[in-house]
Formats: C-alpha cells, sequence, structure tokens
C-alpha cells in the first residue's frame, strides 16, 4: 500500500499492462523518483495494474505493481498510462477503461507515453484535445479516434490538465516538463542533468530528425546520395537545377518524382536539412549565430530564424539557450 507518511507529496499514479513497454514507465518513473532528491518528499509514485503484482514487459523484467483495487481511496496528482503494445488490447477492454476513465476524474493531471494515448483516447478525455503519440502509430490514432487532434511532429503535447508524449524517451521530456510545472525549471534542469539528458525539451520540437525522416520515406533509398550531397554542400545554393544534376534528372522531372516520393517539395527537404545542421552546431559550438546561418547556407540571421520557427517553432538563440552543451 502507499506510504502514509508523505501525505505532503503529490502521488504520481502509473497504470500498465501485459507488454508494457519498459522504458515507457522506466523513464517517466524515474524524473519524479529523482525530483526527490532535489525537493524531499515531493512525489510519492506509484505503479498499478487491474490485478497487481509481476506484470510482463517488453523484456525479461517484469514491473512490480499494486491492485486498482488497492488504488480506490488514493488521491491523485498526476495519472500517467505507459504504452507498449499491449496497450491496443487494453483500450478494448471496456471494464479497464471504465476504471481508467473513473482514475482520471480523481486526478488533477493526467497523461500518456507513447501508445498509452489510445487508452486515454478510448476513454473519451481526449477529444478535441492535441494529442500525440509515437510517430508510426498517429494516423491510426487519429482513424480509430476521430475526435482527437493528433499531431505528428512534437515530441509531446500539453493541452490543458491532458498530456501525452511520443515514443519512448519522449515520456522523459514530457514529465521534466510536468516536473518544472510543479517544481519550477531549476529542479527540472537538475532532474535533466543528473539523467544526462536533453535539458527540457520544448514540446515543439520534431520527434524525429530529417535525415531519418528522408530515410522513412525513401526505403528504396533512391535519394541517399541526394540527401548527403546536400549535407555536405550546405553552403552552396541549392537551385532545382543543381539538385537534379546530382541524381542525373531533368530539373522537371525531378521536383514532380521527389515530391511524389518524398511528401515534400525538395526546397523544404534543403531547409529540413539545413536547420537540423543548424541545430547540431547551435547545441555544440560557440560560433555566433550569425556564423551558423552563414555555415548551413541560410545567408544571414533572420532567414534561419523564420526557419526554424517553421520547422521547430523555436527561435536560434532560444534553442541554444535551452541546448547548448555545457
Amino acid at each position: 500500500m502507499p506510504s502514509k507518511n508523505a501525505k505532503a507529496a503529490k502521488t504520481v499514479l502509473f497504470v500498465v499492462f501485459p507488454h508494457v513497454k519498459l522504458l515507457d514507465i522506466a523513464g517517466p518513473l524515474q524524473v519524479f523518483s529523482d525530483a526527490n532528491e532535489q525537493l524531499a518528499n515531493s512525489y510519492e509514485v506509484i505503479v498499478t495494474s487491474v490485478s497487481g503484482g509481476p506484470i510482463e514487459s517488453d523484456t525479461v523484467l517484469p514491473i512490480a505493481t499494486l491492485a486498482l483495487e488497492e488504488c480506490r481511496n488514493l488521491t491523485i496528482d498526476t495519472l500517467i498510462i505507459s504504452g507498449g503494445r499491449g496497450a491496443f488490447e487494453a483500450s478494448r477492454d471496456v471494464e479497464f477503461v471504465h476504471r481508467i476513465k473513473e482514475l482520471a476524474r480523481r486526478s488533477r493531471r493526467i497523461g500518456s507515453v507513447c501508445t498509452g494515448a489510445y487508452v486515454l483516447a478510448a476513454t473519451g478525455l481526449m477529444d478535441g484535445r492535441r494529442v500525440v503519440t509515437h510517430w508510426n502509430d498517429c494516423a491510426r490514432l487519429q482513424t480509430d479516434f476521430p475526435h482527437t487532434c493528433v499531431e505528428l511532429d512534437p515530441i509531446y503535447v500539453n493541452d490543458g490538465d491532458v498530456w501525452s508524449s511520443a515514443g519512448v524517451t519522449a515520456g522523459i521530456d514530457m514529465s521534466l516538463a510536468m516536473l518544472a510545472e510543479d517544481c519550477g525549471k531549476p529542479i527540472s534542469l537538475a532532474v535533466a542533468r543528473s539523467l544526462v539528458t536533453y535539458m527540457v525539451r520544448p514540446g515543439g520540437q520534431s520527434q524525429f530528425s530529417a535525415v531519418l525522416s528522408n530515410q522513412t520515406k525513401d526505403t528504396l533509398g533512391r535519394f541517399d546520395d541526394l540527401h548527403t550531397w546536400i549535407e555536405n554542400n550546405l553552403s552552396q545554393r541549392m537551385t532545382i537545377e543543381t539538385l537534379a544534376s546530382v541524381v542525373n534528372m531533368s530539373p522537371r522531372n525531378f521536383s514532380r518524382v521527389y515530391k511524389q516520393k518524398m511528401g515534400q517539395s525538395p526546397s523544404k527537404a534543403v531547409e529540413a536539412i539545413r536547420v537540423e545542421a543548424a541545430r547540431r552546431l547551435l547545441e555544440d559550438s560557440k560560433l555566433p549565430v550569425k556564423a551558423v546561418a552563414s555555415k548551413t547556407g541560410f545567408g544571414d540571421e533572420e532567414r534561419m530564424r523564420r526557419a526554424m520557427h517553421r520547422n521547430m517553432h523555436v527561435s536560434p538563440r532560444e534553442y541554444r539557450d535551452r541546448f547548448k552543451t555545457p
């Protein structure tokens, strides 16, 4: 049973089910547990399941849990539904979903990690809300729950008292943001440092890189050499004619085929690759922002600022302030 000595602590209740993804529970759980080292008695962390006892994860390690029945009279601050392949079956279990809805009504704040969004969506509590899940499951979530507003790109979304995060490690980012909301950014940053992770990434930051996105769309690798060439020649002027010549195609045919295969224009792809290169330089170098803009082919700081806002919803200077390597 929950400790009777932690009445002042905020209770964070994690709900798991068979085949939960271990990192979906372990990452966020570690954030709230480590917060107690920064501010003693801040959180009481509890993991629960329908029947209690050890619950099978997607690894060789089981998860020790309390039965939901034992949490009936618990005062809940934050309810988090973990993800994993078992979430799909759990979201179709009418009794389980009903019990989650009851827990959510008694919670100040609710959240999901990865495919845990399916369980929360099944309760109806995400209707009309902006939500996110793992990028590979966003389309399915939108189809299965058309009243939700699924966003593909963010690593986490905070819509009022409803939170959701993208795949796996994004649950850590969401939990750090929750911690910052509760205890202030300095505490959240201290926990992030202790976990050797990013120092509170903004929710609008993309959950996958431009390069990974290109590889995912171009499964046959037709434009792999082109994307490598772009990365290695960012300071050059990237006209359609220049790009087409790299892949030995006519400009007109290249523009048509690229957009058909990649789902975006060549100019948008170039911009995304430049933004990613700028992001790395802002994190890891001491180059002035103006020099970063020049080195990555934007030409001037204002063009880079607009491009970063379009792609990452953050300015170069704000990004550097958040993520520069100490």
